[in-house]
């Protein structure tokens, strides 16, 4: 058994470059998912062929398949295409959440507050002359 740690996505993955060279003619690999052994469609048909071309079977309990047989290729490919489409819905999904909430979370900060201050007469800096009704100068940089 060679659990892994890594991400699928992930390109290094020693436990998996292990478990492929321990691997003879005859054996066959079972991984729980088809979206744990790959990083996209199309390593998991690379990985898989290469398997094939050094007569190692391949299996995934999850989606009940086993690419000794012509049909067990078949819902292979079908299935590797399901679980990229899923994995990419994840991704998308979560790029969407996080851009939510960092909008809800400026949104929810106001506007961003001024750092500059008034270095001229306030005639000139701020046209708006003070009145009853407007105690401080429009360009007052303090909040």
């Amino acid at each position: 058994m060679f659990p892994e740690k890594k991400s699928g996505k992930n390109d290094l993955r020693p436990e998996l470059k292990a478990c492929h060279a321990f691997l003879q003619p005859g054996d066959t690999l079972v991984v729980p998912s088809l979206d744990r052994y790959g990083r996209s469609l199309q390593d998991l048909v690379n990985m898989v062929a290469e398997l094939r071309t050094r007569q190692i079977g391949f299996t995934s309990p999850h989606e009940k398949l086993d690419t000794m047989t012509p049909g067990g290729r078949l819902i292979f490919h079908v299935f590797a295409a399901l679980a990229e489409f899923i994995r990419e819905l994840i991704v998308q999904g979560t790029n969407e959440g996080l851009a939510a909430a960092r909008a809800a979370a400026a949104s929810a900060a106001g506007p961003p507050s001024s750092t500059t201050s008034c270095c001229a007469p306030p005639a000139t800096c701020c046209p708006t002359p003070r009145t009853a009704s407007r105690p401080s100068w429009p360009c007052s940089a303090s909040r």
